[in-house]
């Protein structure tokens, strides 16, 4: 049986993730601060682990992986928005906030999972960028920030696991149907969207890769928004 930790399971992109992976056959670690939800989501699932931990958290989220141990594949998902504004109304702390789950958090997951991959003889990493990683919203000076620095972790991530079998990709995805994209939807009606089910056969086409292929990036996007040509 093919093994994935997910981080950010418990709702959105991770959710729709996990489920699809569970209902493939794959055992899925479920990682998630909110132990209610990833338990709901593991019900009449034999193949679901349920591993509550915060990303941010070094120490916890070094026990939720060593209890399940190698994974062959981690879609590193977790993430915030944060707060939308110019950059001088934002406050520190809500730019730190964004920086150490965006950033922190999925390095903190990275580093793990690549080292329970090059001790198990290899494995795939597929981090969670977005269309933000190239082409920002206005006023989105946190995740933007963040999601540009995520291309460079999988991208170095990418160098560095070569020797060890190790693949990553990121995937970058535009205008889901998630909790994230109604909070902007509230913000602008018109947004236009697709729904989530889209990116995470996205995911599972990328993890089912056979070790010689990998896809580097791949960005999945509602067809009709902004993103070619907007600034």
């Amino acid at each position: 049986m093919k093994r994935l930790i997910v981080t950010g399971a418990s709702s959105g992109v991770g959710r729709a993730v996990a489920e699809l992976f569970l209902k493939e056959g794959w055992s899925v670690g479920l990682i998630a601060r909110r132990a209610d939800a990833l338990h709901q989501i593991a019900t009449h699932h034999d193949n679901a682990v349920v591993l509550p931990a915060d990303v941010t958290d070094a120490q916890a989220l070094e026990a939720a992986f060593d209890s399940f141990g190698a994974p062959d594949v981690l879609f590193n998902n977790a993430g915030i928005f944060g707060p939308s504004a110019p950059i001088d109304e934002i406050a520190i702390e809500d730019w730190e906030q964004v920086l150490m789950v965006n950033l922190h958090g999925m390095f903190l997951a990275a580093r793990l999972a690549f080292g329970a991959m090059r001790r198990s003889g290899g494995g795939r990493i597929i981090n969670n960028g977005s269309i933000s990683a190239h082409t920002p919203r206005a006023g989105s000076v946190c995740y933007t920030t963040t999601k540009h620095a995520i291309t460079g972790l999988t991208k170095s991530l990418s160098l560095d696991g070569r020797p060890f079998d190790i693949a990553c990709g990121q995937i970058d995805i535009g205008n889901a149907e998630t909790e994230m994209v109604a909070n902007l939807k509230k913000r602008d009606p018109d947004l236009l969207t697709m729904d989530v089910s889209h990116a995470a056969n996205a995911v599972l086409h990328m993890a089912l890769l056979p070790p010689e292929a990998n896809v580097q990036f791949m960005t999945v996007m509602a067809t009709k928004m902004p993103y070619i040509g907007r600034g």
